[in-house]
């Protein structure tokens, strides 16, 4: 072969390596020494689960992002006995579990914020929870090997409620779920009460019992009263006469759903026999099924519908918005009765687990599944206190660790059909076609749901299959009211005045 030729042909090859070479991301090792630094040793407990948070995201403290957010790196692992004065060396061992196929060793070259989280709360699953606590982030250039010292000196303070005449909070201890767990469990709301609460002191009102929206707390009332233009209407004679209370979304695994599940206990009857009773009681409520009525967006919408479907004589009205897939046929684009994982779709592409109004995936099942696995304290979506973790707690049985027993393997995605049958039950489709001769006259007018077409987590295609089949129910004929907007995405019709004045128009009429 002649020499040009010979050049001809390896130019453009020798090429492509140089190029493919200096296209690649550098990586630097990188290793951290944390401390706890705090002003009160006794706030301080010795066992917990460590997290380090690594982002070039700068418009959010680190620890509130996601690692499924883009250049986002998270690490986490178990402590078991943390002496006082003594620092953990990340390169002095690996067992940490991560957001990716990653360690210390590979973290790609650049500016990020890092800070630290020191999970010592055991009542409650997320990671920012009251009397955890963290480091005040720090901005490093990560370039070559380096170690970065980070002190752990904060905590974060425990709940407040926004110090109003028409704001209260109550709190009760659940026997049903004291027995369950073996220890004292409590339950607690916020309540919104009207504006002629106190000025009528022999009246009493009509509820709505407001659900959150993914592991929301009693304390988003306070959302509500930094809005002006809300209180300002909330208090004129024009608003309706109705009591609001805020359920609490938290559970042992994440959000409790409020129903009974074989993991985190009979959340269902403490709600209906223990904690409705006594508030009714204590706040001037007629406390007859009328006059009670459940709403709720996203979780609260699926929590909502169900509380409406499983126990029909106790409330008059649902208003759901973007309710959770109701069902597990679309498990948002799992099938979860025939597909083989979780993870990838028939044509072997990644599953998507959120996308953007225009239909561009944002992260897939199989990234927030991995984000999961580095939130739980079993170093699995299981114990995660995120989603995926509460949904399997609720729906699935309990495993011979204790522990829920996964639907799908948190590495592989591998679908287990067994305990997929299990979820069936909390299938609402299924739930509502299987009890309809003695169900469907006692939900009739009774379910008002909305959804956007274009729901950010695909939960439009469930909605879309229940609706199918309650308009071609018969004895009776389904007057369910299920509304579709289209181009609209996940929560964005929800709204607590537009909620509140169609409570109040049915109970007038």
């Amino acid at each position: 072969m002649k020499m040009n030729q010979l050049k001809t042909i390896l130019f453009p090859i020798l090429f492509l390596v140089s190029l493919n070479v200096s296209c690649q991301t550098k990586t630097a090792q990188l290793n951290f020494k944390i401390s706890i630094d705090s002003k009160d040793a006794t706030k301080v407990k010795s066992e917990g689960r460590l997290f380090l948070y690594l982002t070039k995201n700068e418009r959010r403290s680190p620890r509130s992002i996601s690692g499924t957010d883009k250049d986002t790196y998270v690490f986490a692992r178990n402590i078991k006995a943390w002496k006082r004065g003594e620092s953990i060396v990340t390169g002095a061992n690996d067992n940490w579990t991560k957001t990716g196929d990653w360690d210390f060793k590979n973290v790609p070259e650049g500016i990020y914020n890092v800070q630290a989280v020191w999970k010592q709360n055991e009542k409650e699953s997320g990671v920012n929870e009251a009397g955890n606590m963290y480091s005040e982030p720090v901005k490093i250039d990560l370039k070559n090997t380096q170690q970065v010292e980070i002190s752990i000196s904060e905590i974060i303070p425990n709940r407040e409620i926004h110090d109003h005449a028409l704001v209260k909070t109550f709190g009760m201890k659940s026997e049903l779920l004291s027995k369950f767990w073996n220890k004292e469990m409590e339950l607690k709301v916020s309540v919104l009460l009207p504006s002629s609460y106190d000025k009528n002191l022999d009246k009493k009102y009509p509820v709505r019992y407001n659900v959150a929206g993914y592991g929301g707390r009693y304390t988003r009332i306070n959302r509500l009263f930094n809005n002006v233009e809300f209180v300002d209407w909330w208090q004129s004679d024009e608003a309706p006469q109705i009591i609001t209370i805020f359920l609490d979304g938290s559970g042992p695994f994440g959000d409790s759903y409020q129903l009974n599940s074989d993991n985190s206990g009979p959340y269902g009857d403490a709600l209906i026999q223990e904690l409705i009773p006594a508030i009714e009681k204590e706040f001037r409520i007629i406390g007859t099924p009328a006059t009670r009525f459940v709403d709720g967006c996203s979780t609260g919408g699926w929590v909502s519908l169900a509380l409406q479907l499983i126990y029909p004589d106790d409330f008059n009205g649902c208003y759901s918005y973007s309710p959770d897939p109701v069902d597990f046929h679309k498990m948002q684009l799992i099938n979860l009765y025939k597909d083989e994982t979780a993870f990838y779709n028939n044509s072997n592409y990644l599953r998507p687990s959120m996308r953007n109004k225009n239909g561009d995936p944002v992260f897939s099942i199989k990234d927030e599944v991995l984000n999961e696995n580095v939130q739980g304290n079993s170093n699995s979506y299981t114990t995660s206190g995120n989603q995926w973790g509460a949904w399997n707690a609720l729906y699935s049985p309990k495993g011979a660790d204790g522990l829920p027993k996964p639907v799908f393997d948190p590495v592989t995605g591998k679908i287990d059909k067994e305990v997929a049958a299990h979820w069936k039950k909390y299938d609402l489709h299924h739930y509502a076609k299987t009890n309809w001769s003695t169900l469907g006259p006692k939900i009739q007018g009774k379910i008002y749901v909305w959804m956007g077409d274009m729901d950010n987590y695909y939960l439009n295609n469930a909605l879309r299959d229940f609706d199918v089949f309650l308009k071609n129910t018969k004895d009776p004929v389904s007057d369910a009211k299920i509304i579709f907007t289209p181009m609209e995405g996940h929560c964005s019709l929800y709204s607590h005045r537009e909620v509140l004045e169609m409570i109040w128009e049915k109970l007038r009429n």
